[in-house]
């Protein structure tokens, strides 16, 4: 057979092999063509296999994913088909197909090893923010730099003029395996402003009977893991393809950043950043109108006009336990290295050195991340993480998804927990992957033992705002739903608050850590305190950049509005301070829970009560305070008036004056001068009852009507001068009388009063002492000269 033949025939072979694939729908022709693709792979070598790649797989792609070709939308693929069918052994021959050790991905290698195929990627497919950047040349040429996912990759098409992304057959896969839980979220919200809960995402099916996974800490026997089709892929991607040991064993000539180099195409490393970047940016990163580091954009003097387009909007929804298995499992290796540099040193600040996401490192790389410090992933999803989980909290509508919600904040409590993991659960992940592999022992007991010690203080610290800044706009999303769901919404609550709380040394550093960065004499004090002063530049960094581009108006719930990006608030003694705000959520939540509790109502009081025990124990045993209950009168019955009253007086304040929503009426606080308060009150109150702006808007109408005297026609009166400048002086007295009774009107209407108060605050009052003293020492230093 001659070569050209042989092309030919190797041509017709893959298309027949792509129509077997795409007329594939019920579960027997799904076995069938997997085994005919098998069959093809094992009769080819790698570099007879050009037309494969070109015909037949990307049509089993398309059909294993359930894209259409015509459009971004998905049609039932073979992954739903499986998961519906519950058929194990189905399932094992799809994994079987697509596993890291199978046929077609050890192929994979090979060819593109030898450089054989390229694939275009659709522009279309790509996360929301390189698909803007990709729309104007200036941007596509900076894209190179700023994102090491596409170096290499970005092409311009001398036909069309435009710039393509160009993938080998293994990156080819990878983008369409990260882009389909995207894909599918969006295309359940495809028309609908808000998330609805009509179609329920089929990840939270396959990850339902998923011990590491699921919410709740009981398993059904009866359900099987078999058809966490795409989770028991995504596994073993990431186990084959990302090490969880130090990565520099696997490339020893890339001990230094500064002899990086992209030529080593299949190296180890290179393809678990590649995997790795590519989950991160399609899952986390996606539709952030800010996408990447502040110091990166400024460095290459780029700036992301996204905002308009992209707009306040929440990560895609249904991605909960795929970023939560890809988070828990990048967490493993964190694991590993503190356990394996706690054999030799226990110091919790030596340790730091392992979690820094960038102190020592920015001194040799200062713009992009490239290799994860020692040897963790952790500093690779630092960032894209928080913002993740902050733009679901910040940006998701009152009517969400309470599933997909709950999910998010899954991730979040296990990421700031990583002491809970333990390799027993790599074990049921393993157990997962192997049919013939039985989990051993009883990992969720001994993973329930596990709690924070000093050797994770580097890692609390590296990410201390998961910890603290996390919190605050956590308590502002529970503002905002407790309406929606106020079970979930307590639970929620409750939940973090057990986390704070649960042992004392993590308390004391998070309190310490707030303390030293709000301290103005860091230098002075314990020594403790003193070590970790040296964190709160860092931290003030992170602080300012993963909080890029949010203000007032973007945060619904934050309540983080004054210093926006600018302070910590957690354990703030303000009104929008940590102990006031939950302290308003617990007051909230009393007159919330009878209503919806029903049957429940026993176990929620029971909850609240654990959050009010945690909340002393996290801000102080004077924080809640139980609000007075008349005799016969049960808690719940008492009016919203008297619950939410303000709790917090100041020390100045009368007895006798009781807050009922009018700013002038409420107690003194601390920031104001108190005598000086209460004459202005005074003064206030004498204007607006002289002006009329304490009467309605009709008794004002009725009460200001102008009276008028009738002069006789045959009077007559002559004026001499001093009956003009008399007649003068009454005239610009009534036109000022005229006037003020128009701005009381106009007062009265919008219901504005004269508020003098305002001149009481002490800073007030001290930039006008100041101004008084400069001015008079200026004048006795003009005397003198």
């Amino acid at each position: 057979m001659t070569p050209h033949s042989y092309s030919i025939d190797s041509q017709a072979k893959s298309s027949d092999l792509a129509g077997k694939i795409l007329s594939a729908n019920a579960p027997p022709e799904i076995a069938t063509a997997i085994g005919a693709v098998e069959a093809h792979l094992n009769s080819h070598f790698p570099e007879q296999n050009r037309h494969f790649f070109s015909i037949a797989f990307p049509a089993l792609i398309c059909k294993f994913f359930g894209f259409d070709d015509s459009s971004a939308a998905q049609k039932p693929g073979w992954i739903d088909t499986v998961s519906s069918s519950n058929d194990s052994e189905l399932a094992g021959k799809v994994f079987g197909l697509l596993s890291p050790n199978g046929t077609l991905m050890n192929l994979i290698m090979a060819v593109d090893r030898l450089s054989l195929v390229k694939y275009v990627f659709p522009v279309e497919r790509l996360p929301e923010w390189v698909r803007f950047m990709l729309s104007s040349e200036r941007d596509c040429r900076v894209l190179v730099d700023i994102c090491p996912l596409f170096k290499g990759r970005i092409k311009e098409d001398e036909i069309k003029g435009n710039f393509q992304v160009q993938l080998n057959v293994f990156e080819y896969f990878m983008f369409w395996f990260a882009y389909y839980p995207v894909c599918r979220g969006k295309s359940e919200n495809l028309g609908t402003v808000s998330i609805r809960r009509s179609r329920k995402f089929s990840l939270e099916n396959w990850a339902s009977s998923f011990p590491v996974l699921a919410s709740s800490s009981k398993r059904n026997p009866e359900q099987k893991n078999e058809c966490n089709l795409y989770l028991r892929l995504l596994y073993a991607y990431l186990r084959s393809f990302v090490p969880m040991d130090d990565l520099n064993v696997h490339q020893p000539y890339r001990i230094s950043l500064l002899h990086y180099s992209t030529s080593y195409d299949d190296s180890a490393l290179l393809r678990a950043e590649f995997l790795v970047n590519t989950l991160v940016h399609y899952w986390l990163v996606d539709n952030d109108f800010s996408p990447l580091s502040v110091n990166v954009c400024k460095s290459f003097g780029v700036s992301f006009p996204f905002r308009s387009v992209l707009g306040e909007m929440p990560p895609a929804s249904g991605l909960g336990k795929a970023v939560q298995l890809f988070v828990k499992y990048l967490n493993f290796s964190s694991l590993m290295a503190t356990e394996g540099s706690s054999q030799v040193e226990t110091g919790g600040n030596s340790i730091y050195k392992k979690f820094d996401s960038g102190v020592k490192r920015r001194d040799i790389a200062s713009v992009l991340p490239n290799l994860p410090s020692g040897g963790s992933w952790n500093s690779y999803i630092q960032r894209p993480l928080y913002r993740f989980i902050l733009r679901t909290f910040l940006f998701c509508p009152v009517e969400s998804s309470m599933k997909n919600i709950s999910e998010v904040f899954s991730i979040w409590t296990s990421y700031i927990q990583p002491w809970t993991l333990s390799k027993e659960e790599l074990a049921e992940l393993d157990a997962m992957m192997d049919d013939s592999k039985k989990s051993q022992g009883k990992g969720s007991d001994q993973s329930n033992q596990r709690r924070y010690s000093p050797i994770w203080e580097g890692y609390v610290l590296s990410n201390y705002l998961f910890y603290s800044s996390m919190v605050m706009h956590f308590i502002g999303f529970a503002h905002k739903f407790l309406h929606a769901d106020a079970e979930t919404i307590v639970n929620m609550v409750s939940k973090v608050t057990d986390i704070l709380t649960a042992s004392r040394g993590l308390l004391e550093l998070i309190k310490n850590v707030d303390s030293v960065f709000h301290s103005k004499s860091a230098g002075s004090g314990k020594l403790s305190l003193n070590s970790l002063s040296k964190f709160v530049p860092q931290i003030r960094e992170q602080l300012l950049d993963w909080e890029d581009g949010l203000g007032e108006t973007d945060a619904d719930g934050s309540f983080l509005h004054e210093n926006w990006n600018g302070d910590l608030r957690l354990f703030s003694d303000g009104e929008d301070g940590g102990p006031q705000l939950l302290q308003l959520f617990i007051l909230r939540a009393e007159a919330e829970l009878p209503a919806v509790s029903g049957d429940n109502l026993a176990n929620n009081l029971q909850c609240l009560a654990s959050l009010k025990s945690r909340v002393r124990i996290l801000f102080g045993d004077n924080v809640v305070k139980q609000p007075p209950v008349s005799p016969g009168v049960k808690p719940h019955q008492q009016s919203r008036d008297e619950l939410f009253k303000p709790r917090r007086m100041g020390s100045g304040s009368p007895t006798n004056t009781k807050y009922k929503g009018d700013w002038m009426k409420r107690p003194i606080t601390d920031d104001e001068v108190a005598w000086l308060a209460k004459l202005l009150i005074q003064l206030s109150a004498w204007l607006n009852k002289t002006l009329g702006l304490d009467q309605a808007e009709e008794a004002q109408h009725d009460n200001a009507t102008c009276s008028y005297v009738e002069v006789p026609e045959d009077v007559m009166i002559e004026y001499g001068m001093p009956e003009s400048l008399k007649a003068v002086i009454l005239s610009l007295a009534s036109w000022f009388l005229t006037l003020r009774l128009a701005i009381a009107r106009l007062m009265v209407r919008h219901g504005l009063k004269m508020n003098l108060r305002v001149l009481a605050f002490k800073k007030f009052v001290m930039v006008v002492f100041v101004c008084i003293l400069f001015s008079m020492l200026r004048r006795a230093f003009r005397s003198l000269c």
